[in-house]
């Protein structure tokens, strides 16, 4: 299994297991949202990562982006309140990944805006990763 993969699990783990993060979306939390999906739910964005290898140390430094979405008549701070939630349940969290070890986990920023729908609050929480590729 790949880091990537692994990271994944363990954060949808995190989200799942999370009071906070399941009383706002319950079990909708997708890595690609099926059609028609009732809000508010949460999915997994883009990833990328850099390698930072030292001495004896073979690390990657991943990034992997989370969204929220949440719909009440334009209002943004059903799409606030999810994203706090999400960063409560992941930030300084100790993870273990199935494969390799994660160092650490950090959210490193959180922003929340209208889509253009006009109607649909959008969180965008990006997370970062360092995993020891073992």
């Amino acid at each position: 299994m790949s880091a990537s993969v692994a990271l994944q699990d363990a954060v949808l783990a995190a989200l799942v297991g999370d009071a906070g993060v399941a009383a706002l979306v319950a079990d909708r939390i997708y890595d690609r949202p099926p059609a028609g999906a009732a809000f508010p739910y949460i999915s997994f964005g883009p990833s990328d990562y850099v390698l930072d290898d030292t001495d004896c140390i073979d690390l990657r430094i991943e990034t992997l982006q989370i969204d929220v979405w949440a719909r009440a008549e334009g209002r943004l701070w059903p799409a606030r309140r999810l994203v706090d939630a999400v960063k409560a349940a992941l930030h300084l969290v100790d993870l273990s990944l199935s494969v390799h070890a994660l160092a650490l986990l950090r959210v490193e920023a959180v922003r929340v805006f209208l889509d253009p729908d006009g109607i649909t609050g959008h969180g965008v929480i990006t997370l970062q990763a360092e995993i020891e590729e073992r």
